[in-house]
């Protein structure tokens, strides 16, 4: 609660206010790196996408499409470039923000099950982040191309919001939606927040090929802070 913007546990009106807590300005100093990590959180796993597979754990993968709802065109842009999959626990920060500068271009609500995330699940049940209820965000950025941060819903319903849409609970909930904000100005600095769970879930960023070569401590199960540094362009 020290780094808590009001550290006083009794003045939060609900449970979901507390949870969601945001930090005092300044105890995440944003890296000056071309990426910074996102959120307060474990790596789960992180590295290069393989044609349209993402290593879930060992002996699991799924794949960009799956991922992404079925949308072939959109997964097509990820092919062969980056990912990294970041865990946050019950007791984690649990507003997400922004890896690099970024203008929204679309969100996807895609519907699934609510099955746990932490580890031992993921080591579990094959598919789980393309099996479980997301909300895919894409954002166009000038510099570093077109990037995806899904968050993966756990254990309840409607337990992501974004800052440009609040929570995301469509009606009916059992079928994809989506949003397109090309018309409109949704620019988000890095480091600034994009969302927030309600739950511990876990964040998916997708990345173009030659878009990030990630830090050399990044790597499973590691600990990491947001706003540290998350990795630079490769320089070719």
């Amino acid at each position: 609660m020290s780094e808590a913007e009001n550290p006083d546990i009794s003045s939060y009106n609900s449970f979901n206010a507390f949870f969601t807590r945001p930090l005092k300005a300044g105890v995440r100093p944003i890296s000056e790196a071309d990426f910074a990590c996102p959120v307060d959180g474990a790596i789960s796993q992180v590295g290069a996408i393989d044609d349209h597979h993402i290593l879930q754990a060992k002996g699991h993968s799924f794949t960009t499409t799956e991922l992404l709802g079925g949308d072939t065109a959109l997964a097509a842009k990820f092919r062969n470039g980056s990912f990294a999959n970041v865990y946050l626990s019950p007791k984690d920060y649990h507003r997400l923000h922004m890896p690099c500068d970024g203008r929204l271009m679309s969100m996807i609500y895609v519907p699934g099950s609510l099955f746990s995330v932490n580890p031992i699940t993921a080591r579990g049940v094959p598919n789980l982040f393309a099996r479980n209820e997301r909300v895919v965000c894409i954002f166009e950025s000038a510099e570093h191309g077109t990037f995806a941060m899904v968050l993966v819903g756990a254990t309840i319903v409607g337990s992501m919001a974004t800052v440009w849409h609040g929570v995301v609970r469509p009606k009916p909930a059992k079928k994809i939606m989506q949003w397109n904000y090309t018309d409109l100005n949704v620019t988000l600095e890095k480091g600034e927040e994009m969302g927030r769970f309600l739950l511990g879930s876990t964040v998916i960023m997708l990345f173009r090929p030659q878009t990030v070569a990630f830090s050399a401590d990044w790597a499973p199960e590691k600990s990491v802070r947001l706003g540290e540094k998350m990795g630079n362009r490769p320089r070719l």
